[in-house]
């Protein structure tokens, strides 16, 4: 396992506790004297890297992880693991064990680390590799699910139950679409391990989707009773080009109180125009003015804290204007079973915001960090940003650029034609909220970069 990375050059840090510059002044939620302390944006990957997530360790908050489609890994797979000892001063990388692997995802438990990933390709299959040493060293495949429909199950979610009220303490869930071979059916499954993550269970969620019906994207999170909720999106192609591009799609959520046995109807989150296909190039749409296809993962969080908010459930997306891709977040009082109106995020942006991730923080904080090309007037170049709320989503925090570096998708490494499916974040205890994203400042290629702010 080599080190593939460390800071920025002018940047001193000792683990997550040096700041690099005030973004902001004046008081404000999203603060700390006096405004957001922005932390040094760093590279993870060494080359190029695309899909990337972060998590970090909730018993050891200087250990992180992160993941994305790694282009190192082409000799086993593309997908590399990194892990950092140090809050993220340096990250050591291990390439997964399976070939033909796509985009991952990643989860701490109370017993070890997970990835979960999808191999493409007929017959396919989930696996799940797992570490018990922060990252430092990752245990051989294990067979999580085949493919249920005869084709190859895609996008994988992964949650593990942390919580010390579960009748379900330490179970793992694994989330994915199952496809047919000839791409005609799908269907959301999530699969459960008791063990460790040693072996596994599957159900699914719902009955299987006939084209042109396509359910795509799921993703969990899990309450402190045990709860466990999958959402995804699901959407007719009925477009012009006839795919779901330029589509009205709904996201769905569905939950289980028996550890994931059985599962309750689902339930819409919130209806959403997806972006055209612009290009004739995109099933789900492409990010305007490029030929990058851009997905609408609907990614959800829970409020597992003892705050004002506790148990409250939010969903982030975006939505297409006609104009511009804007990023919002609904939020359900109940348990999933309504969903009030989604807020919009940053309502004053006029520009494009994409690949939307959100995570809550053990107090209850709701963090989203997005993709935004607010600040390139030909709105194509993008920097991440990310927002903070205080009270269940009602309202959000100014926006900061987690970095003032634009990137130019034109530079993702495949001739400006895949630049991944997501970007990350995590909270770092109550005070750090990291942000993961796909970087070009190399001007060659697409990077894993790691950055965020400290709060008040």
């Amino acid at each position: 396992m080599a080190q593939v990375a460390g800071m920025e050059p002018d940047a001193l840090r000792v683990g997550r506790l040096t700041v690099l510059a005030n973004a902001s002044s004046g008081r404000d939620p999203f603060s700390c004297a006096p405004g957001p302390c922005l932390l040094p944006s760093s590279p993870v990957s060494a080359d190029e890297a695309k899909s990337p997530l972060v998590a970090s360790n909730p018993r050891s908050p200087m250990q992180l992880l992160a993941v994305a489609t790694d282009y190192t890994c082409t000799e086993f797979s593309f997908v590399g693991i990194y892990a950092s000892q140090d809050g993220g001063t340096t990250w050591n990388l291990t390439c997964v064990q399976s070939f033909g692997t796509g985009d991952a995802a990643l989860a701490y438990g109370v017993r070890a680390a997970y990835v979960a990933y999808a191999q493409s390709g007929v017959g396919g299959s989930v696996r799940v590799e797992s570490s018990t040493d922060g990252g430092e060293t990752w245990g051989p495949p294990v067979l999580v699910t085949s493919a249920l429909l005869g084709g190859e199950p895609n996008i994988a979610g992964i949650q593990v139950d942390n919580s010390g009220s579960s009748p379900f303490l330490g179970d793992v869930y694994v989330s994915a679409t199952q496809f047919d071979s000839l791409v005609v059916e799908s269907e959301i499954s999530v699969s459960r391990s008791t063990d460790g993550g040693n072996t596994w269970t599957t159900t699914t969620v719902d009955p299987v989707q006939i084209k042109p019906i396509v359910d795509q994207y799921s993703r969990l999170a899990i309450g402190t009773d045990g709860t466990v909720y999958v959402a995804w999106q699901r959407c007719a192609m009925t477009g012009p080009n006839i795919n779901c591009a330029d589509t009205k799609a709904e996201m769905l959520l569905s939950k289980s109180n028996d550890g994931g046995n059985t599962w309750s109807a689902p339930v819409v989150i919130a209806t959403v125009n997806l972006v055209p296909d612009s290009c004739d190039c995109a099933f789900f749409g492409n990010l305007p003015l490029t030929n990058e296809p851009v997905a609408n993962i609907p990614v959800i969080g829970v409020d597992d804290s003892n705050g004002p908010h506790a148990g409250y459930l939010y969903a982030v997306m975006y939505n297409w204007t006609g104009t511009q891709m804007k990023v919002e977040v609904a939020t359900s009082t109940d348990g999933g079973d309504t969903w009030g109106k989604p807020v919009v995020v940053a309502p004053g942006a006029i520009h494009d915001e994409f690949f939307a991730s959100l995570s809550v923080s053990p107090s209850g904080n709701v963090g989203v960090s997005w993709l935004d090309r607010r600040n390139d007037p030909l709105n194509v170049s993008y920097q991440p940003f990310a927002a903070v709320s205080t009270n269940g989503a009602a309202s959000f925090s100014k926006s900061y650029a987690v970095t003032s570096y634009l990137s130019d998708p034109y530079l993702d490494g495949n001739g400006g034609t895949y630049m991944g499916d997501y970007t990350g974040n995590a909270w770092d205890t109550n005070e750090y909220f990291l942000v993961t994203w796909p970087d070009t400042r190399n001007q060659q290629f697409m990077e894993d970069y790691v950055g965020g702010f400290r709060l008040k």
